[in-house]
């Protein structure tokens, strides 16, 4: 049977993770077994962070609603259901730039909310 040098091929591969290993510490970055192991931990982390990201974003979302919503008397949760009564189809994510970029506009939507149904 023949010797197989398999030089291209695994060096493409080593190549493809030490690139993806790049700035990562001490032997992490340059020795081929820690590169790897690092780079799958380092993906699967991202992976995660990616979901967590859009928990996180609602959630700071929410806690701007509910600031600007005590500044003109209303609780988050009054705030949320007058809007849904006044079907008002705003977003969280809009509320909350409204709150902070344009606090007029809010405070015309606390008013739809607030207005008995």
């Amino acid at each position: 049977m023949p010797r197989v040098k398999r030089g291209f091929k695994a060096r493409r591969r080593r190549n493809r993770v030490f690139k993806h290993a790049k700035g990562f510490f001490g032997s992490r970055g340059r020795l081929f077994k820690m590169a790897k192991t690092s780079v799958m931990h380092a993906w699967r982390d991202a992976y995660i962070g990616r979901r967590l990201r859009k928990r996180d974003m609602r959630g700071l979302w929410i806690i701007r609603i509910n600031a600007a919503a005590r500044q003109h008397s209303l609780s988050y949760s009054r705030l949320m259901h007058g809007l849904k009564k006044a079907n008002v189809a705003l977003d969280r994510k809009i509320l909350a730039d409204l709150a902070v970029s344009d606090p007029a506009g809010f405070a015309a939507v606390a008013d739809l909310a607030r207005a008995p149904r």
